[in-house]
């Protein structure tokens, strides 16, 4: 534990970033129009879409067909997203030097050991794209919103459990270097990565092969296999969204390290893999109620936000992000929603002091 608690405090002067994703997520239209509006807000950075309109009744509201649609059979030609790089190319960032495009994996209606010529040709499309906008890289949403892709029980095919981790990790590894492909040296912020079904596995005692992200460890160790040595992935431990006090978040990097020591090569894992950590601003906000008229009776207080968020930029390799739904830091109309000033004021305090 001594040790672990030195390597944590090692991490604490390096230069830490904030990156801001949610129902607020902007296309590079909306970016460009409002530059001025969305680098007022206290980050270094945002999560963005591209490709248009997805279709359907959305009612976060997200569009960005190719952000939802990429990790699948259909492959996308770059004259689709001609306009949205001549956007993303006009715009004249000042402040916000740490931009993620996001790519979730989704429709994910291609089983691993399906031809995956499509979706690596899209990552790396992907990635040429976020290279070509002056973005630090892509964010790898690794949640299943549609298709169990990491779900062992849900394949589709009979092969073992261990002959579908060594494919996932075969395509982990091709994966990675496709988005190298098109943005040599990337950065790859993970929303989830194999530090949440560790977890699953010593919390609730639900082994890889029963669980519902049991092969995103194999994913990630492929990731790992496939980086450059230039390459970053950062584990953005979106698992941690519940935490409320610097104790957990504390506990969330340990596990990391726990972690890491399974890896089949942990000194490449650490040497590749940053630590990150994902805060929800306005958490389960449907059950548990966000109230921006008395910010004392949310599940995350102004101050306690504060707290939490310190912490984590403390403990973090250089990356932390927050999260929110029904809080918005910017919208079409200017100006925020939903959100008071005191959290505003709480993440500008939970930065001070701490390296640019």
């Amino acid at each position: 534990m001594c040790l672990l608690l030195l390597a944590l405090a090692a991490t604490e002067a390096g230069a830490k970033s904030l990156i801001e994703m949610g129902w607020d997520e902007p296309d590079p239209a909306f970016m460009r129009a409002h530059l001025a509006q969305i680098e007022a807000q206290p980050f270094d950075g945002v999560v963005y879409h591209i490709g248009g309109d997805r279709g359907g009744n959305d009612a976060r509201g997200l569009t960005g067909a190719f952000t939802w649609k990429a990790w699948g059979r259909r492959r996308w030609s770059e004259a689709e997203l001609a306009g949205d790089l001549r956007d993303l190319q006009a715009i004249r960032w000042t402040k916000f030097r740490h931009n993620f495009l996001r790519v979730n994996i989704t429709p994910a209606d291609i089983d691993w050991f399906d031809d995956y010529s499509s979706v690596l040709a899209n990552l790396t499309l992907a990635a040429s794209i976020a290279r070509r906008a002056g973005s630090r890289g892509i964010l790898l949403d690794t949640e299943s919103y549609e298709s169990p892709a990491f779900a062992y029980p849900k394949q589709r095919g009979k092969h073992s459990f261990k002959e579908t981790q060594d494919q996932v990790r075969r395509r982990g590894a091709e994966v990675m270097r496709a988005f190298e492909k098109g943005y040599p040296g990337i950065t790859l912020f993970l929303t989830l990565g194999g530090t949440y079904a560790d977890m699953q596995r010593w919390g609730s005692r639900i082994e890889f092969d029963k669980g519902g992200y049991g092969l995103l460890p194999a994913f990630v160790e492929g990731l790992v296999d496939g980086a450059s040595p230039s390459a970053k992935i950062v584990d953005g431990m979106e698992g941690a969204y519940i935490v409320r006090k610097p104790s957990e978040v504390e506990d969330y990097f340990a596990a990391h390290e726990r972690y890491a020591r399974t890896t089949r090569d942990p000194a490449k894992y650490r040497k590749t893999v940053s630590r990150g950590l994902g805060l929800w601003l306005d958490f389960d906000w449907r059950n548990r109620k966000w109230d921006p008229a008395k910010p004392e009776s949310n599940y995350h207080t102004p101050e306690a936000l504060r707290k939490s968020l310190r912490r984590a930029l403390e403990l973090s390799d250089e990356y932390v992000w927050l999260y929110g739904e029904t809080a918005l830091w910017w919208t079409k109309g200017g100006g925020r929603y939903k959100l008071p000033d005191a959290y505003v004021e709480a993440v500008r305090k939970a930065r001070e002091g701490l390296a640019p």
